[in-house]
């Protein structure tokens, strides 16, 4: 079983490990995962997806497969102190052996390592995830030994100490698959047991749909697990603790997931599906370059592990499978593009999931908060991108708002259940972040007169509020635009009397600032800050103004608004500013504090600060006019 090839043919080629793979293995030997039998699940998954792959390659290749039961099997040899994992799935050939096995999957190697925390259980979900099970071998192991075989190309063999390099040379081993033999240390030699294996399978991998057998030295091999496709069991004999194992077996994430929706159906489509919701988000969940999807199977065979056509990006934190007998065999990507049964499927997926999402919302709100925490924004691009389902992905929506309630986020019908008499749309502010969301002076006069304002800091909320324009009858407005209809509900009696004493006093501030505003005018919405910038009533809202600038995007210029309090002492002073310097100086002070307010940028921040220092120290009407 661990010959080595010694004949005149023979090469023997001595390599080192990538570098990111050393710092893989020393975490590894210095004990990353937080129970050593972790390492036997790896092995086992990496068997299970060997077969599987032989499967998927013998649909067009029926000969590959020939007549074996494709089988995982556990050898255990105390007298040479090794336990061997093997499988008859598709092996692999030299080439293979050196990218599987010295190398991590480039493209994300280095996210990986940055990603590491010190924490042992995320840090071994990290390596779940990025596929690497197979270097916690080195935990148990001094020593791996890889027999491997394609059935189209020769024999290798792989073996390592995991200080840094590994050897490959041609092996003589005949039959198709591979064996990982591990030379266990002194204090695991508890695997070899035979109850101590026979608990682990148990316990993590009796979901693999393939017959894992403990081959013994006198009698039969004893098969431990059920060896059926999970997701083909009834679920009137799976456990909650049944789901959880499979869930972390799929996903490599040790976390157990929120919530799983098992179904099967029949008639005129049939598929059985098993879909679940994380807890705790992966850490490349933005990375739009990793491929996204639920597992495909076709009669219980595999065939793709990420077939994104399933389901949308928005749902792309939804794990799960998905296994249909509607579909050929040799189905392909381009085949599930505008395939009428993917989209049935697709359709009732969406569905099951959304479903899934108001169960999780009315029974156990604790739980959807963690959801909310970790998914909420990638669920509202849904409202963007799925216009029949947009108001049922608005009522799974949460926001942040002004109102004081138990919840940190509340839902739309909750906002609807406490509006007051004579509000009658529901009211929105923008921001970058929250503080700077709870300070703005947009707010005060929706405050004043107890109208609830919902805070949006997600860079989709700008995306979201143009698309979902209203809610169970009533139109979403923003807080910060100009628009006659909601400056009417918080208009103030003496607005008029003051729109007479400030006339002139806002014709003069539009000349100082000249094409920068549309315009000037006292505030309906102030009723502490000096000033306040607002969009036009059809203009881009400002936050999306600078988010398409940021983003590289050319716009047309457009002009705020720019709103004075006039009960406030310092905009009363431009009345008393005979001076024309003074007077310009003290409106670029109030120009400059609402660009400020809102997150702007100052177009010249020195000259504001020397406007702000001189009016600190009293002297703003006694200088020479800065001048912009």
């Amino acid at each position: 079983m661990s010959a080595t090839a010694d004949t005149p043919q023979a090469t023997s080629e001595k390599r080192e490990f990538q570098a990111e793979v050393r710092q893989v293995l020393h975490l590894m030997i210095h004990s990353l995962y937080s129970n050593r039998e972790i390492f036997l699940r790896e092995l086992i998954s990496n068997a299970s997806d060997a077969c599987d792959k032989l499967r998927f390659e013998a649909i067009g290749k029926p000969e590959m497969l020939g007549a074996d039961e494709l089988v995982i099997e556990l050898i255990a040899d105390p007298a040479a102190g090794t336990l061997t994992v093997r499988d008859n799935g598709v092996g692999m050939s030299r080439e293979e052996v050196i990218d599987n096995l010295g190398t991590i999957a480039r493209s994300g190697t280095r996210r990986f390592l940055e990603a590491l925390s010190g924490d042992q259980k995320k840090d071994a979900q990290l390596i779940g995830q990025f596929g690497v099970g197979f270097y916690s071998a080195f935990i148990v192991a001094d020593r791996v030994t890889v027999l491997t075989k394609r059935a189209d190309a020769d024999a290798v063999r792989w073996e390592s100490d995991g200080e840094g390099e590994f050897t490959v040379e041609p092996s003589f081993k005949t039959d198709r698959g591979t064996e990982v033999i591990l030379h266990l240390r002194d204090n695991a030699r508890e695997f070899l047991e035979d109850y101590r294996l026979r608990a682990i399978v148990r316990r993590y991998s009796d979901h693999i749909g393939l017959p894992i057998r403990l081959k013994k030295d006198k009698g039969e091999p004893e098969t431990l697990n059920q060896a059926r496709a999970f997701w083909t069991r009834p679920k009137s004999e799976l456990k909650d603790e049944d789901y959880e194992q499979f869930y972390q077996h799929l996903s490599h994430d040790f976390d157990k997931p929120l919530a799983w929706a098992h179904h099967r159906v029949e008639g005129t489509l049939e598929y059985t599906s098993l879909l679940y919701i994380p807890a705790t988000a992966p850490f490349d969940l933005w990375d739009r370059e990793h491929a996204r999807g639920v597992q495909l199977y076709v009669k219980r065979v595999f065939i793709m592990d990420k077939a994104a056509e399933l389901l949308p990006p928005y749902l792309r934190f939804v794990r799960g499978l998905v296994d249909t007998a509607d579909l050929p065999l040799n189905v392909s990507r381009e085949i599930l593009q505008n395939n009428r049964t993917v989209e049935k499927i697709r359709s009732a997926l969406v569905k099951r999931v959304l479903d899934l999402l108001d169960e999780l919302a009315e029974k156990r709100p604790d739980d959807y908060a963690k959801f909310w925490t970790a998914f909420g924004a990638v669920l509202k691009e849904g409202i963007v991108e799925d216009a029949g389902n947009r108001e049922r992905i608005a009522r799974l929506c949460r926001f942040h708002s002004t109102a004081q309630t138990d919840r940190p986020e509340v839902s739309l019908d909750a906002y609807l259940g406490r509006m007051p008499d004579g509000q009658d749309k529901i009211y929105y502010l923008t921001a970058d972040t929250l503080s700077a969301a709870r300070g703005s002076p947009h707010l005060e006069g929706f405050r004043a007169r107890n109208f609830e304002v919902l805070l949006l800091t997600d860079r989709i909320d700008e995306w979201l509020v143009s698309h979902l324009t209203e809610y169970q009858g009533k139109k979403l407005e923003s807080v910060a635009r100009a628009s006659k209809d909601v400056e009417s509900r918080i208009e103030t009696a003496d607005k008029a009397r003051l729109e007479g004493e400030f006339k002139e006093v806002l014709e003069r501030a539009q000349r100082v600032l000249g094409g920068r505003v549309e315009s000037v005018r006292l505030s309906s919405r102030l009723t502490e800050s000096p000033s306040c910038l607002v969009a036009a009533e059809h203009a881009l809202s400002r936050r999306l103004e600078e988010i398409l600038k940021r983003a590289g995007e050319s716009l047309p210029p457009s002009k705020a608004i720019l709103e004075l309090n006039g009960s406030h002492p310092l905009v009363a002073r431009l009345k008393d500013a005979a001076d024309e310097a003074a007077f310009s100086d003290l409106v670029e002070l109030l120009y400059g504090q609402a660009v400020l307010a809102e997150g702007g940028q100052l177009e010249d921040p020195s000259a504001f600060v020397k406007r702000l220092n001189a009016l600190l120290l009293g002297s703003l009407s006694e200088r020479p006019r800065i001048l912009l």
